[in-house]
């Protein structure tokens, strides 16, 4: 946790842009329901950009310069062991997140968030699969492509999602066969749950389903293809 938060580049990432992304959507007239008030649908884009930050963007970089720099074939003989290793990046990344909730929500109350005790309660899980699903896809790139192409796919992926992949924007908002495919995205899936549980959305279980393949078939990808060492 501390690596990842003395990080400054990866603390703007984790902090600094989901802040700009919580002002910008309270200001402009972008990705509103209607009838909710601009707050709220500003504060769960916010949580999902955070959350992919941190669990896809962060972690992908941090653990592909840990792999390219031989800390992780170095970790995998002492006693903390690969199972340590990757225990440790679970619990570092859930305390970022609790920070980033904190700091977030803490900006988002300032400026006239009213958060419903439900809404928050029926985020847990959702954050939790989400965490897993791009914590996974994270960790998948980190172990399968050289360092200097973890950090450029994983900051263009990162902008890619934020932008056109259901987060920023509702589903609703694309047409129809965009929409669709939006559906399948697990950014789009995460954004939609959120909206449901934050900002007075629909709820959809096929946002669920899809939420959950993501993490399922990542968590498996990662237990084939990733690999400890560059060589």
């Amino acid at each position: 946790t501390r690596v990842l938060l003395s990080n400054g580049e990866q603390l703007t990432v984790a902090v600094a842009l989901p802040a700009m992304v919580l002002i910008g959507l309270w200001l402009l007239p972008l990705g509103r329901l209607e009838g909710v008030a601009a707050v709220d649908t500003a504060v769960a884009a916010t949580f999902a950009t955070a959350l992919i930050s941190t669990s896809f963007t962060s972690q992908a970089i941090i653990t592909g310069f840990d792999r390219r720099n031989g800390v992780l074939r170095w970790v995998a003989t002492t006693p903390l062991g690969r199972g340590g290793y990757l225990a440790g990046k679970i619990l570092a990344t859930l305390t970022t997140h609790v920070l980033q909730v904190v700091v977030l929500g803490l900006i988002a109350l300032i400026i006239g968030w009213r958060p419903e005790v439900l809404g928050l309660l029926a985020m847990v899980p959702v954050w939790l699969m989400g965490t897993v699903a791009f914590g996974a896809l994270g960790m998948l790139i980190a172990g399968t492509l050289r360092t200097e192409a973890v950090l450029a796919v994983s900051n263009l992926v990162f902008v890619l999602l934020i932008a056109a992949g259901g987060v920023a924007f509702p589903t609703e908002a694309y047409p129809r066969i965009l929409g669709g495919l939006v559906d399948l995205l697990p950014s789009g899936a995460l954004g939609e749950l959120l909206r449901a549980c934050l900002a007075s959305g629909s709820f959809s279980l096929g946002s669920v389903v899809v939420l959950l393949a993501w993490a399922v078939a990542g968590v498996l990808a990662v237990i084939r293809w990733f690999r400890w060492t560059d060589s």
